[in-house]
């Protein structure tokens, strides 16, 4: 056993000098009042009591006195190291280290408020992993998810432009490795903080926003700058700052439609710092909506206090003094020792009501708000029930990440009708979100119920969209990365259901959901499926197309036998074209004898020139069919690009 705080042993040293001034202090006490008093009149004035009692209650006071300082000294026992877990989210901060970020416009700089913002949002995030990526031409992660906000703390502080050597603003190469980063954690719910000038930004940005919503990653953007802008600062120049080719300076403003469209894509949302607002406010509400899950704080020193077992003799000394000390016969004991008077804490119980009666009347926004903050107010199995709660006002609300959001917390109930209810909730919002992904509304209900024709034409419809997409040089479609989330979030539906119906299986809505989600689910791969067959068939024949003229000047139209030479094929066709009614064979056995005369070439020749080369007609193609096919399939466009692959890197013209 050892004491925590041992200082306060020092307070004993007191204990016996106050003992020793009562004494002298009882001794002289009484001094003054005999001179004053005759002996005989003393018994009258005041009545003697004897000492004892008062000198026992102030032993007892002092022995009190004795245990309380020991419990303050806090004794211990060591109980081995404890491994800590916390409750939190994940949050990415990209922060822009452009050379237009060390503009004056703002004070001190766009790079300096950046950083300011960062340590508040750490301040309002204290609980949460947050990770750092920092980027320009080039990102890089800084700083992986971690809860150590203070080692997070003092890298923001190092941190400045030089850190990334390459010029540029590429901003969606930040949002893609940021993304994957947030990917790597298996949560769908996370935020990215987004801090840049939104100055001249690189990359495909619709593919890159498509995947980081497809990845559950919602985007908060926070523009630094102002519209009027500032001129770029650098060493390296005369005056002290950048010029271009012109010999200019170079004024960077505030880009604000980049950083708006990142965040309302995503669901996010786009402030500018420096306007008023509360940005760690709102950042902090915009992470209340998002998944929380367990993770690992550390691990600790497990220690028993034994502190409790000296109160409890000190309070027993108090109550003894307390007794001892009083003179019982002045005191007229009360009818009724005391009354507690007990109120109730009804104002959860009022918040309850009023959630049920929003839920009932249709206000389903202000019955999910309601719930979810009851949610907070509770622990265990009532926290779940509430979160289930909030899930079902949040999916009628049409709030579907709000939902998923609730029915995962409501997952955790160690009851199992609440759990069946909350994986057939989280069933159900994946199925919907699923829908909307294919046909951008919510599945209809009743005899709106769409048939397998209808559901046909709406998959065709969005592979038909997807085939006329244009295919980024890294990365998919977001199209494609569209239909990879219908087929993840339908098969985790599938999933949901049949733990619903393990956990509650009197309760039929999850099997028919299921059976549901798996007709559209197979359907869907069938479709899919049919839809690369085309594809691949598609590519062999324009493969075939492009390999069948290199073939013929190969291998030669080498004649069957018993057939005319391609001369005679071409006569004949010539014929045919003028005169619609056939000839006799003899005219025609004629008109091609006369024709080799003149000409001196054998009809059946194999090595006839027209025949070799490939220039002969196909059946029934005309002249002018034939002309083009020549033309098409001696073209250097379809015989394809000279320069076998290579590509040329260009340095942009501006790096900031």
């Amino acid at each position: 056993m050892n004491l925590a705080n041992p200082e306060w042993l020092l307070v004993w040293i007191a204990l016996p000098i106050l003992a020793i001034s009562a004494i002298l202090l009882d001794r002289y006490r009484g001094q003054p009042w005999e001179q004053l008093v005759a002996l005989r009149l003393r018994g009258k004035l005041i009545r003697n009591h004897h000492p004892l009692p008062r000198w026992l209650s102030l032993g007892l006071i002092w022995a009190a006195m004795a245990v309380f300082v020991f419990a303050l000294a806090r004794p211990q026992g060591d109980a081995g190291v404890e491994t800590k877990t916390a409750k939190g989210r994940n949050v990415m901060i990209a922060l822009d280290l452009s050379r237009s970020m060390r503009v004056t416009d703002v004070n001190p700089d766009r790079l300096g408020q950046g950083k300011i913002l960062i340590y508040e949002i750490l301040a309002a995030l204290k609980n949460d992993r947050v990770g750092l990526v920092g980027f320009a031409g080039t990102p890089y992660l800084f700083a992986p998810l971690t809860i150590d906000l203070g080692a997070l703390h003092e890298t923001v502080e190092q941190i400045d432009e030089q850190w990334v050597t390459t010029g540029g603003s590429d901003i969606s190469s930040a949002i893609k490795l940021a993304t994957e980063t947030l990917k790597e954690t298996g949560q769908k719910n996370n935020l990215l903080i987004l801090i840049s000038d939104g100055e001249k930004h690189d990359g495909d940005l619709d593919t890159i926003v498509a995947e980081a919503e497809s990845a559950g990653v919602k985007i908060f953007t926070i523009g630094v700058g102002t519209e009027d802008g500032g001129f770029v600062p650098h060493k390296d120049y005369s005056d002290g700052f950048l010029v271009d080719e012109s010999g200019s300076k170079v004024l960077s403003r505030l880009q604000a439609d980049v950083l708006r469209k990142l965040a309302t894509s995503t669901g996010g949302q786009y402030v500018v710092a420096g306007t008023g607002g509360d940005i760690p406010a709102m950042i902090e509400l915009a992470v209340q909506g998002m998944d929380v899950f367990e993770m690992e704080a550390g691990q600790s020193r497990v220690v028993v206090e034994f502190f409790q077992w000296a109160v409890l003799p000190g309070i027993l000394f108090l109550m003894a003094a307390i007794v001892a000390g009083t003179r019982w016969s002045r005191i007229a004991i009360p009818a009724a020792a005391g009354l507690m008077v007990l109120f109730a804490d009804d104002a959860q119980a009022n918040a309850l009501r009023d959630a049920k009666t929003a839920f009932f009347e249709g206000r389903y926004d202000q019955a999910r708000d309601a719930y979810r903050f009851l949610a907070k107010e509770k622990t265990g199995d009532d926290a779940a029930k509430m979160r289930l709660a909030e899930g079902l006002s949040a999916y009628e609300a049409g709030d579907l990440r709000g939902a998923r959001s609730a029915y995962s917390g409501a997952l955790l109930s160690s009851e199992n009708l609440v759990s069946a209810k909350a994986h057939e909730g989280m069933g159900n919002t994946l199925f919907q979100l699923g829908w909307m992904g294919i046909s951008g509304s919510r599945y209809p209900t009743g005899k709106a119920i769409p048939e397998m024709e209808r559901f046909d034409q709406i998959v065709r419809e969005q592979l038909q969209k997807m085939r006329e997409e244009k295919v980024p040089e890294k990365g998919d479609t977001s199209g494609y990365l569209r239909m990879e989330a219908v087929m993840v979030n339908w098969s985790d539906a599938v999933r949901h259901y049949r733990t619903a119906l393990v956990k509650n299986s009197k309760d039929n809505n999850p099997g028919r959901n299921k059976e549901t989600t798996l007709v559209y689910l197979r359907r869907l791969a069938e479709l899919l499926d049919e839809e690369k067959k085309q594809t691949e068939q598609e590519m062999m024949r324009q493969q075939q197309q492009q390999d069948a003229p290199f073939e013929g000047e190969g291998e030669g139209d080498k004649p069957k036998e018993g057939d005319s030479s391609g001369e005679g094929d071409k006569g004949e066709k010539g014929d045919d074209e003028k005169q619609p009614d056939s000839k006799k064979p003899d005219d025609k056995e004629k008109g091609e004898n006369e024709k080799g005369e003149k000409d001196g070439d054998q009809p059946n020749d194999p090595t006839d020139d027209d025949s070799e080369d490939g220039d002969s007609a196909n059946p029934g193609e005309t002249p002018e069919d034939l002309a083009r096919r020549k033309l098409k399939e001696n073209s250097d466009v379809e015989k394809g690009s000279p320069f076998s692959g290579r590509r040329e890197f260009k340095t942009p013209d501006k790096d900031w």
